[in-house]
């Protein structure tokens, strides 16, 4: 045993190899029978796909770096839920990609954000965050309600997300330049956010 620990300790080769042999084997039993599982793989009840203007909002929430700051992950823990609501389940997620969960949490988490505060206050809070909550340490985001939405990528986005399992009809890809007309990404950024965490937002 001491001959084999001794090997593995003093060959940076075969530590290497042995390694990546332990975490191949741990993502085969832990990882891919997730991947089969109907509990990760199904929608929660209520849970559905982002309007055109929600996923217009969502890329800009990705593009403007807020989940550097902000996770959607409550973890399964007391002080967790009390404060923000019932535990994130996989199946409030089937239909983002990619996901937002993770653990940096510089500001709140956002998983139940959804109708918590009015459109209003969400407005003021993306264009001089300290005017809402004076500790906040935010950067504002004023020029989001000067730019459009940008309309004309969006159908090309809804068939990518189509092929990979989000079910958007024709109607709804053919129609979302127009759910977005006259929309500013501030108008995006507010209907994402007022949209997260409703399906489990009263189930405690």
């Amino acid at each position: 045993m001491n001959k084999i620990q001794k090997l593995i300790e003093e060959k940076v080769g075969w530590l290497v190899v042995l390694t990546l042999l332990v975490i191949s084997v741990a993502m085969l039993v832990e990882i891919l029978p997730l991947m089969f599982s109907k509990s990760v793989t199904k929608p929660i009840a209520g849970v559905k796909p982002y309007t055109a203007l929600q996923l217009a909002g969502r890329d800009i929430y990705i593009r403007e770096g807020c989940y550097n700051c902000h996770s959607q992950m409550i973890r399964p823990f007391r002080a967790e839920t009390e404060r923000y609501g019932h535990y994130s389940v996989a199946g409030e997620s089937v239909y983002d990609h990619p996901f937002q969960w993770g653990s940096k949490r510089t500001g709140p988490d956002l998983a139940r954000v959804g109708g918590r505060y009015s459109d209003e206050w969400h407005r003021a809070h993306l264009i001089r965050p300290q005017d809402v909550v004076p500790e906040s340490i935010m950067p504002p985001f004023p020029w989001l309600a000067a730019r459009p939405v940008d309309a004309e990528s969006l159908p090309a986005k809804m068939i990518a997300l189509r092929k990979l399992g989000v079910p958007y009809s024709d109607g709804e890809i053919a129609d979302a330049p127009r759910a977005v007309a006259g929309k500013t990404e501030m108008d995006a950024m507010i209907a994402y956010l007022q949209g997260l965490g409703l399906a489990l937002k009263d189930k405690r």
